[in-house]
């Protein structure tokens, strides 16, 4: 069976959770029986965020290799089995970085090196160096849509989809919601805007996972469902949670586990989802017993290593 992709993308503002959204996603489909890997990419230009404050971006994951990568890294290492190194961050200064070494070296035979193919090409062959033996691979693309820094990113999963099969990918596009509580109203124009701009690059999204404070009632993701070209069972709440291990159990709730099977067929090789040692790891953290831990286990310690030290 080919691997499956799924590209994660974010829209309106920063900071709405693409990463511990990818984390959850991986989370899921591991709760199922299938094998994932997962890849962050960052638009900035620093080559790692080593040499970049933590003040200004977070704290530094550093894998069993010694590689310093991007915080969302921690997300992936604390929600899911998935064997982290080098290959699983990359910086728009470590894709330019190869691409002149490679041209300095003559591999690209005197032609004119541009963005597209070349910059694009070395980031497809950034998530295709990771599907070797897993199910499906989770590529989350740093940034929001509409900054430039991005551009070269979601033209090659733009392209990537027709590289290895519309049936192999798909697209979740992570946006805000916002409760205006002067008007009693949640809004959904900063969701089509933001869907707007994705298609306006050529990326149509799959699933909608729609960042808020409370539950979106029917009518709300029927109306987010007519203009932004999705179906409406592909519109999910992410709500805001007590704490960032309740992610999944919402998402599973919301059906987003099932929407991607479907859309994925991976029907024969996924099984019946199976959270429930998640959920009592879920439910001893929440415990006053172990509020200490909680504040730990957030920044610093492995979460299978929390949960043996938990029972």
């Amino acid at each position: 069976m080919p691997t499956k992709y799924i590209f994660v993308t974010g829209g309106v503002v920063s900071s709405l959770g693409k990463g511990l959204a990818s984390a959850s996603i991986g989370c899921l489909l591991e709760s199922r029986g299938l094998k994932v890997s997962m890849i962050k990419f960052d638009p900035y230009i620093n080559v790692d965020p080593g040499t970049m404050s933590p003040y200004q971006h977070g704290e530094v994951y550093v894998t069993d290799d010694g590689a310093e990568t991007d915080l969302d890294l921690g997300h992936y290492a604390r929600f899911t089995n998935v064997k982290l190194s080098q290959l699983n961050n990359l910086t728009t200064g470590a894709i330019y970085n190869s691409v002149i070494i490679k041209e300095r070296r003559g591999d690209y035979l005197g032609k004119t090196v541009q963005v597209v193919p070349h910059i694009t090409n070395e980031i497809k062959e950034g998530i295709l160096r990771l599907s070797k033996g897993v199910d499906v691979v989770i590529a989350e693309i740093g940034g929001t849509i509409g900054d430039i820094e991005s551009l070269p990113f979601l033209e090659a999963i733009r392209q990537f989809k027709y590289d290895m099969g519309k049936e192999h990918i798909i697209y979740v596009h992570l946006t805000l919601v916002p409760y205006i509580a002067a008007a009693g109203e949640l809004k959904t124009k900063p969701t089509q805007h933001s869907v707007k701009e994705l298609m306006q690059i050529g990326i149509q999204p799959d699933i909608l996972l729609c960042r808020t404070d409370r539950f979106l009632p029917r009518e709300i993701k029927s109306k987010i469902a007519l203009f932004c070209n999705v179906e409406e069972q592909a519109v999910i709440t992410a709500k805001d949670v007590e704490s960032i291990y309740q992610v999944p159990v919402v998402f599973r709730k919301e059906g987003l586990d099932r929407i991607i099977i479907n859309l994925l067929g991976l029907e024969q090789q996924g099984g019946q989802s199976d959270l429930r040692e998640w959920e009592k790891l879920v439910q001893q953290l929440q415990s006053p017993k172990y509020a200490t831990t909680v504040a730990v286990v957030g920044k610093y310690v492995d979460l299978q290593d929390s949960y043996k030290s938990l029972n």
